[in-house]
């Protein structure tokens, strides 16, 4: 049975390795932390006794990919679905709320659009759809007008992780083109009720196991040589027809394969979760709410837990965790109407949570395929088209799946140099 060995056991590995293993392969995973998920999983935190996410994340219908693999491992339901697709928003600086209803003749209804625009301001982002590789969203759609402080520049700081006069404007272009430019039907929320590991880490996990998959977690990839990888003192060679797929971190291929060019980190993401004395619903009355006018930029509810996340957050990053809190909390605060004192907080800092999204490093995304006949990339920064998001990293996974299962790799080519890798880990494997 053919054999692929996958490093990394976030959503781009797990996707990966699933795509595999329901193609019949034999799939070994290895994870360096001690838990699956990456940049989308839960953890308990012992300040709050609560379970809460790393990051806030907002999936939509329209994440074809991603919803395509909750249906193959049964959790499609897992995800409550707001229908139809309504987003609202709070103006920290005026108190004025609104709620952007795309679908149909929205653009006509006032009442669905944000307060003070016309048609023809939201006609003007067709714009990013014919924008070139260095255009940046700035260039295509320039700062100003109606929509820019209270529609463009949250969705572009949010989606692209990168300031709105740096943020590919092929990127932003592709979030439009695969959800609002689709219809209502492509971008209903998606709310993972019970956090980001109930929604797909576990569920693709047991899939995995029932398909005979192994995880092995608590092993660091640490080298690629021409020949094998070793684990807890035994040295494994990938043989005639094994494969490696490298799903890291962009900075962690890098570190392993100095040939491939990755590009370099992007901002930091700044995530603060506060427990609350009870549930407060939200202004709106969905479980998340977009701010504009302050620092906070998404609220997101769950239970007595309320969390805050802010994107291309390298400034706020730079403070100590209990400014951010007060900070971010004051914002809070505001939009719940609330004068109640700071609350017991987690700060969360993602330093790395992306690579940069800019023009030329977005242009410049690796294939899944490598120079080496058995070596391939999967991860959100790789060349999907998409911004590093949950959907990219999925569909980065499958793509890398697919040219595994595509790869013709006979007895000749291997006579080349082809990877291995080296791995340590704390116990057995």
């Amino acid at each position: 049975m053919t054999t692929t060995h996958i490093a990394g056991a976030g959503l781009a590995g797990l996707a990966c390795a699933l795509r595999l293993a329901e193609a019949g392969h034999r799939v070994v995973v290895y994870e360096a932390a001690p838990q699956a998920g990456g940049r989308c999983r839960s953890f308990h935190d012992a300040t709050l006794d609560r379970v809460i996410d790393n990051g806030s994340h907002l999936v939509l219908s329209g994440n074809r990919a991603l919803l395509g693999l909750l249906e193959r491992v049964g959790a499609r339901d897992r995800l409550a679905e707001v229908h139809p697709a309504a987003f609202p928003f709070h103006d920290l600086r005026t108190g004025q709320h609104w709620t952007l209803c795309p679908g149909g003749l929205w653009l006509f209804d006032e009442a669905r659009r944000v307060p003070g625009s016309r048609v023809r301001d939201y006609l003007a982002a067709l714009t990013l759809l014919t924008a070139g590789r260095t255009a940046t969203v700035a260039d295509a759609l320039p700062p100003g007008g109606a929509l820019y402080e209270r529609l463009w520049a949250p969705l572009v700081v949010s989606g692209i992780n990168m300031p709105y006069e740096k943020a590919s404007a092929r990127l932003f272009a592709a979030i439009l083109r695969e959800t609002l430019l689709r219809g209502e039907a492509a971008c209903r929320p998606q709310i993972a009720t019970k956090g980001l590991s109930h929604a797909f880490i576990e569920p693709i996990l047991g899939r995995l196991k029932a398909l005979g998959a192994t995880v092995h977690l608590n092993v660091r990839v640490e080298a690629v040589d021409p020949t094998g990888f070793r684990a807890a003192g035994v040295r494994v060679d990938l043989g005639a027809d094994g494969s490696l797929v490298l799903a890291l971190p962009a900075w962690g291929v890098e570190k392993l394969l100095p040939e491939v060019t990755a590009p370099p980190p992007g901002p930091a993401i700044v995530n603060a979760h506060f427990r609350l004395d009870r549930p407060a619903p939200l202004p709106g009355g969905l479980p998340f709410l977009a701010l504009v006018g302050g620092t906070a930029e998404w609220l997101f509810a769950r239970g007595d837990v309320l969390s805050v996340t802010v994107s291309a957050a390298d400034a706020l990053a730079a403070l100590p965790a209990e400014e951010i809190a007060a900070q971010l909390w004051a914002d809070a605060a505001g939009a719940l109407g609330t004068a109640a004192p700071l609350p017991p907080y987690r700060v969360v800092k993602e330093r790395r949570a992306t690579t940069d999204q800019s023009p030329t490093h977005a242009a410049s995304r690796p294939p899944a395929r490598t120079a080496h006949p058995t070596l391939f990339l999967a991860g959100d920064w790789t060349d999907t088209g998409l911004p590093a998001t949950l959907e990219g990293a999925v569909r980065s996974g499958e793509r890398a799946a697919e040219a595994v299962l595509r790869a013709r790799i006979t007895p000749f080519a291997r006579l080349g140099r082809f990877p291995a890798f080296t791995l340590r880990r704390s116990g057995h494997i």
